[in-house]
């Protein structure tokens, strides 16, 4: 029992530190950390002795003596797999509309803690697919949702209001309240883009209860400001550094992260489908479950399951209606 109730203080302590209990760091330091997008003991934690030195202007000497106290406040280091397991119990998901789509991703639906990405030609479901999932994340936890807001990132200009509302309607809710709950943002270029991240760290933190963060697309502004192959180096280095603060916003603040992306036909593929998705391995890596959206027969689309950590391969079908994603054809 004794040994329970330390653990449960701790956990307490734990919680309950800021970044001002840190030795080295004064309300001025942190104004600056924050400026930058670092609002809690993990961001710092996780910075590099000469990243915080520059970006607080703080001494080498200090600026490792902060990131080690940091570390040692947040317990960073191995688990056993029965205690990250434990960790795993608040992960949530948010469905997708269709049973057949949420069963091809384990079940459920869209993972929080995970980045999901949907891939595929135009028209095949991808932004409808977002869509949903933005109603979808309000519903309570009974219904398939998260009971949170959902964070629209819109680099292609493809956010709807009016499909909102159908959606809504369709599910008996109030598409004011609805549109309400959606935060929205049309990124006109990859530096706005990758602001935005720090923009959601900063919506969390004054209080907002933010669930699902949808991107789309992805890579639609790397793809137009870095072109041709003298500039692919620079592009995916971006792109892996966006990736990896995604990775860490659904972490950190146990959100779901969907991102659609945009795909090329591969002219070297003589036989077979050569719709091959942009941002290359670096995209494929980052992402937890990808899928591949196309056209199927009757009106339908196909979703096939491409890479996950823990499901087979897979495919299945859904319908886009006027009510968002569903299992069949209104």
């Amino acid at each position: 029992m004794a040994k329970e109730e330390k653990k449960e203080e701790a956990v307490v302590e734990q919680v309950e530190a800021k970044l001002t209990d840190i030795p080295g760091i004064g309300p001025g330091t942190v104004a600056k950390l924050e400026a930058a997008g670092v609002y809690d003991l993990m961001g710092l934690a996780v910075m590099s002795p000469s990243d915080l030195a520059e970006l607080a202007g703080v001494g080498a000497a200090v600026a490792r003596k902060a990131i080690q106290a940091a570390r040692g406040m947040m317990q960073l280091g191995f688990t056993d797999g029965v205690e990250f397991d434990k960790k795993r119990q608040d992960i949530h998901y948010i469905t997708t509309g269709s049973q057949n789509l949420n069963n091809l991703l384990g079940g459920k639906g869209v993972e929080s803690k995970s980045i999901t990405e949907a891939y595929g030609a135009f028209g095949s479901g991808k932004t409808q697919l977002g869509l949903t999932l933005t109603v979808s994340v309000q519903l309570p936890l009974e219904a398939g949702g998260a009971n949170g807001k959902a964070v629209f990132i819109d680099t292609e200009g493809t956010f709807r209001p009016e499909r909102i509302r159908q959606i809504s309607e369709s599910l008996g809710a109030n598409p004011d309240k609805v549109l309400k709950n959606i935060l929205v943002a049309r990124a006109f270029n990859s530096d706005h883009q990758m602001l935005l991240l720090d923009k959601i760290t900063e919506l969390i933190k004054d209080g907002e209860p933010i669930k699902l963060v949808v991107i789309d697309s992805l890579t639609a502004h790397f793809r137009a400001e870095f072109s041709g192959r003298g500039q692919l180096a620079d592009r995916q280095q971006r792109l892996n550094r966006y990736l990896h603060q995604l990775m860490k916003l659904a972490e950190q603040h146990n959100l779901a992260v969907y991102v659609t992306n945009q795909v090329m036909a591969n002219p070297a593929m003589m036989f077979g489908d050569p719709t091959t998705a942009i941002g290359g391995n670096i995209v494929g890596h980052a992402s937890t479950y990808r899928m591949y959206l196309r056209r199927g027969k009757g009106g339908s689309r196909v979703a096939k399951l491409i890479d996950s950590p823990n499901l087979p391969d897979n495919e299945t079908s859904f319908f886009l209606t006027a009510g968002g994603v569903k299992d069949e054809e209104e």
